[in-house]
């Protein structure tokens, strides 16, 4: 079992969660109005007037052989407009209740 951990500007929250559905990931968690700044060259989402985009973010736990291509999406998903920006982190499961 991986989590993967999607991070994304608000005005891709129906995109991601259709994504999602096309893909028959059912369970996730959502967070909205989170704040943060990429780590390359991304403007702070901080909903301030000075910097007033938000981001948004789902936290997945799915099988193995789902995690490439869910990150495969994701990387269609930020192909297709780059300025506003979404990323995947992974991480291994050791357990789970």
């Amino acid at each position: 079992m991986k989590s993967v951990l999607i991070v994304f500007n608000q005005a891709n929250t129906e995109r991601v969660e259709y994504m999602l559905d096309m893909l028959e990931i059912r369970g996730f968690t959502f967070w909205e109005n989170v704040q943060g700044r990429g780590h390359a060259n991304g403007d702070p989402h901080r909903g301030t007037h000075t910097w007033p985009e938000m981001n948004n973010a789902i936290m997945t736990v799915i099988d193995d052989n789902q995690v490439e291509p869910l990150l495969l999406a994701v990387r269609k998903l930020d192909k297709r407009n780059e300025e506003v920006g979404v990323r995947a982190f992974v991480w291994n499961i050791e357990q789970m209740v």
